[in-house]
């Protein structure tokens, strides 16, 4: 099922941004590059339980995540449900 507005689901995940209503991408800050590693090393495993992949950015003390459905090139329930398993790990 693909997604074309997304408006409610934006508002329940106002720190993600959409992205030419095609993907979801958000930033984060961490004090050090280690930090960093680490959470991205958690989503990595809440990715792989989900069986849906992000695709990460990974600096010194920053992040950021895409994500988007590869199979129908744009938003489906799968990234929603990955943008939920993420922000829970604040």
């Amino acid at each position: 099922m693909m997604i074309t507005s997304g408006v409610e689901l934006m508002n329940q995940h106002p720190e993600w941004n959409m992205i030419d209503n095609h993907h979801l991408e958000r930033k984060w800050e961490f004090p050090d590059f280690s930090t960093a590693l680490d959470f991205v090393n958690r989503v990595g495993q809440i990715c792989e339980s989900i069986d849906h992949h992000a695709e990460f950015e990974l600096g010194w003390g920053s992040v950021i995540i895409r994500t988007w459905s590869h199979d129908i090139d744009g938003l489906s329930e799968r990234d929603w449900n990955l943008v939920e398993k993420i922000d829970r790990l604040e």
